[in-house]
């Protein structure tokens, strides 16, 4: 059981509307004992208990992320690095690809994390040529930023016996040449067939799940959630998680390397193997648990296949792709919706924005229950009328404000002026609904800081402004991180605020957020995290010792 421990001297935000700021937290048996003034607190704990000095730093609840990709995001931090700006044009991708494989054994995959195009001098897609000039003694797969695409080379089509005859399956789709020729580029459900996955998804969805030793992605996952404590992170969901991620996670926590609470969206290809055993999220315990079901509607904006109603892009020449039918979609959220489950779709463009919420309606009238939390992840592009729906629905948006920065300037060239609306947070909040911001990561930066100042600038890359009349004041963008995350996850009387009886996770910032304007929110470091009332993570001790006990 941990020691009592009460942090002093600190501008505390407390998410408790009622007590919204403090200047001590006590922590007694892995709970939150008092928050108050600092006589409160010692008063609180025993005589021997560790006094932490904030030094007028930021005090805040754990940090939540409702939609971070977590074993992916361990993973591409072993892979190699194609994100800009390290990778700008096609021959830096064949060099970053060529120094990996010189460093790996012969007929090993190697792989590639966050390629973006968008951003070389000509915006045209690499293609598998560059990858076989990096080598052809390896088969290689780069992912895309948004992760619903992947590059590969020649050895890897031939390894899984795909050629240009090919068929493109639904929900996805083989890039090919003027000649016909496949050039290696695969759209989403395409990347079910070309990788040597662990877990077949059709057209559930983008799929990354490859085969890779269960000991290397325990290992990965241990030494990744270290970067999440020392970025305030107390909590994460992970979006996408089939019987792969499911094992390594559990595999995680017997071996005592859990270092995050986690929650766990299954995607909807498990739908029914879940439900004809009876069961349906939320189940678990504060450290591991299931969450919401996962489905998607439509692709990505960045690449082309976020499905709009009006067309898109620097020619006007995309409208988009679903997954999915509208009556399919219809028929898996009914069906998850029957039996339980809350849902979570990703949507981007207004045309899927209709199909989801058209469907999540004819569930809900189908089968009436109350405070559902069904979730549209990403929520590009709702228009007004369809925000007003989503508040009459209980719909929550669970948002990347980082888009903004890091594809903000494609945005603008893809969607003209349309752009300024996407993430409407301010219309939401106006309509009564509480959007959720989160990074998606690996796609966008693990940092919640950094999401929580995209939010408050609403400034691409470049400085452009995308949105000014949606921008969050700080107090709504820590709400959207932790209060309103804690409620899309189903755990606010656990998590999400520094109050009375919740779980005791704090994260303490190297600055005083108040003090510092919206362009410097997002480089203020984390000083310490604290996760069930042992400090996990501290800036001048480094790791600390807390995992997830025994299941």
């Amino acid at each position: 059981m941990p020691a009592d421990l009460v942090i002093t001297n600190g501008r505390v935000w407390t998410g408790d509307p009622d007590h919204p700021t403090a200047e001590a937290v006590a922590l007694v048996d892995g709970r939150i004992r008092a928050v108050g003034t600092e006589a409160v607190a010692r008063g609180a704990v025993s005589r021997d208990a560790a006094i932490v000095d904030a030094d007028g730093r930021s005090v805040l609840p754990g940090l939540i992320d409702a939609h971070n990709h977590l074993l992916a995001t361990a993973e591409s931090l072993a892979s190699v690095d194609a994100r800009f700006p390290h990778v700008t044009s096609r021959a830096d991708l064949s060099r970053v690809v060529g120094e990996r494989a010189e460093l790996t054994p012969p007929g090993r995959w190697v792989r590639a994390f966050g390629l973006d195009w968008s951003k070389f001098a000509n915006g045209q897609p690499p293609t598998r040529r560059d990858l076989d000039e990096a080598t052809l003694g390896h088969p290689v797969v780069v992912y895309h930023v948004s992760g619903h695409h992947a590059l590969v080379n020649t050895p890897a089509l031939r390894e899984r016996a795909i050629d240009d005859a090919v068929q493109d399956p639904p929900g996805g789709r083989f890039v090919r040449d003027e000649t016909g020729r496949l050039t290696g580029l695969c759209l989403d459900a395409a990347t079910d067939r070309v990788l040597p996955v662990a877990v077949e998804i059709g057209c559930h969805g983008p799929n990354f799940h490859t085969i890779l030793p269960g000991d290397d992605l325990v290992a990965l996952l241990a030494e990744a959630g270290w970067a999440y404590l020392a970025a305030g992170l107390t909590t994460v969901c992970d979006p996408q998680v089939t019987r792969r991620e499911l094992g390594v996670y559990r595999e995680a926590r017997r071996a005592g390397v859990q270092r995050l609470r986690t929650v766990l969206m299954p995607l909807s290809n498990h739908l029914d193997d879940l439900t004809n055993l009876g069961l349906a999220g939320p189940f678990g315990d504060d450290w591991l648990r299931i969450g919401a079901m996962k489905l998607y509607a439509d692709g990505t904006l960045i690449g082309g296949t976020a499905w709009f109603s009006e067309p898109y892009g620097p020619h006007r020449e995309f409208t988009g792709s679903t997954y999915w039918a509208p009556d399919q979609l219809g028929d898996l959220v009914g069906r998850a919706h029957a039996h339980g489950w809350q849902v979570g779709i990703h949507t981007q463009g207004d045309r899927a924005m209709a199909m989801t919420i058209d469907a999540i309606e004819a569930a809900l009238r189908a089968n009436p229950r109350r405070d559902t939390r069904h979730r549209i992840e990403h929520c590009g592009y709702p228009t007004p009328a369809q925000v007003g729906r989503m508040a009459d629905l209980g719909i929550v948006p669970v948002t990347q404000p980082s888009f903004l920065v890091d594809s903000g300037d494609d945005f603008l060239t893809q969607l003209g002026e349309r752009a300024h609306q996407l993430q409407p947070l301010r219309d939401e909040l106006d309509a009564g609904i509480r959007p959720v911001l989160s990074s998606d990561s690996y796609v966008a930066t693990l940092r919640p800081l950094a999401t929580i100042g995209a939010a408050m600038r609403r400034r691409t890359r470049t400085g452009q402004p995308i949105g000014d009349q949606h921008r969050l004041t700080l107090d709504e963008a820590l709400r959207a991180h932790t209060v309103d995350a804690a409620v899309a996850l189903g755990m606010e009387d656990r998590i999400g605020a520094l109050r009375p009886g919740l779980l005791a996770d704090v994260t303490i910032v190297d600055g005083d957020l108040a003090a510092a304007a919206p362009e410097e929110t997002g480089d203020l470091g984390i000083w310490m995290t604290v996760l069930a009332g042992d400090v996990a993570w501290s800036a001048d001790g480094g790791h600390g010792s807390v995992v997830a006990p025994p299941a």
